[in-house]
């Protein structure tokens, strides 16, 4: 059986930038093990098929999967399905804002996307309040699985733990010079996250609400150029510790060290001690065909 996929490049409006994701747009009936031998031939960080939801306020279902498994939730395979939908007329154009909710592996979680002359411009999503968590990891090993020296890390900020969706770690760094030296060990950096976070979020601020980033995965393709989930959760750790006023736009550029530079936006609401991330971005559609299933 003949089914459509398409490829994008998330958090760009460039082809060639960005970080890619293959979506297949008729993800229904498809098991588990063919989802996922699915996502290994496209050979991408993710693969996402759409499905009829099963939750009746759900517009879709998201199953998203890397090479090894299905997540629960992620920020480019959001953002580029949405903006893909959009294109292919799922969600009616309407200059402005559209509101949708989507069902992922981390719940009922709302979308908007926002269209200029009929076209989809930017698509936002709202993470999950955001979830802190104490590193609980030695700074002279973290630095070193990174291929940095213990001074390259930030004196003022400590690695935490953060998640709205899925946890990372966030790894604060001294300046841009030390995110460029990153030399990763994935062994290393592997045994240090363990099943507490999914990558090593190193970041450096540039001023203006601005700041630079890279992703480290202990796993292949070992960096990711855009990451949505990441990104969410550095908002809420800035303005946790006070760098990022809440309601402010924090604009992260990663992927330029890879050759692959990406642009995502994230705004962090907050209500008391409740931190909550919307992550914005734009995609743009590379390719698209069909895969005999």
């Amino acid at each position: 059986m003949e089914r459509r996929f398409y490829t994008l490049d998330v958090f760009s409006t460039t082809r060639f930038e960005g970080n890619p994701l293959a979506v297949m747009t008729d993800g229904d009936g498809l098991s588990d093990d063919a989802m996922l031998a699915i996502a290994r031939e496209m050979n991408l960080s993710e693969t996402v098929f759409v499905q009829k939801p099963t939750e009746d306020n759900a517009l879709a279902r998201l199953r998203i999967f890397t090479t090894r498994e299905e997540l629960k939730l992620a920020g480019h395979p959001v953002i580029g399905t949405w903006f893909l939908l959009a294109e292919l007329g799922v969600v009616p154009a309407q200059e402005g804002g559209v509101h949708v909710l989507q069902q992922t592996g981390a719940g009922i979680l709302p979308v908007e996307i926002r269209f200029r002359d009929g076209r989809p411009l930017r698509v936002t999503m709202t993470q999950k309040e955001a979830a802190f968590r104490p590193a609980k990891i030695n700074k002279k090993a973290l630095a070193s699985a990174l291929g940095l020296a213990p001074k390259d890390l930030d004196p003022k900020l400590e690695p935490e733990r953060v998640s709205t969706g899925i946890f990372n770690l966030m790894v604060p760094l001294r300046n841009r010079a030390a995110l460029g030296k990153i030399t990763m060990n994935m062994m290393e950096l592997r045994k240090l996250l363990g099943k507490n976070a999914t990558m090593a979020y190193c970041f450096t601020s540039g001023g203006n609400g601005k700041v630079f980033s890279r992703g480290m995965l202990p796993w292949d393709p070992y960096e990711d150029a855009a990451t949505g989930s990441a990104a969410g959760s550095l908002g809420a750790y800035l303005v946790r510790h006070g760098k990022l006023s809440a309601g402010h736009t924090l604009s992260l550029l990663q992927g330029e060290e890879m050759g692959r530079p990406s642009h995502i936006e994230v705004e962090v609401t907050q209500s008391g001690k409740k931190l909550v991330p919307r992550v914005s971005g734009a995609a743009v559609k590379v390719f698209e065909g069909t895969i005999q299933v």
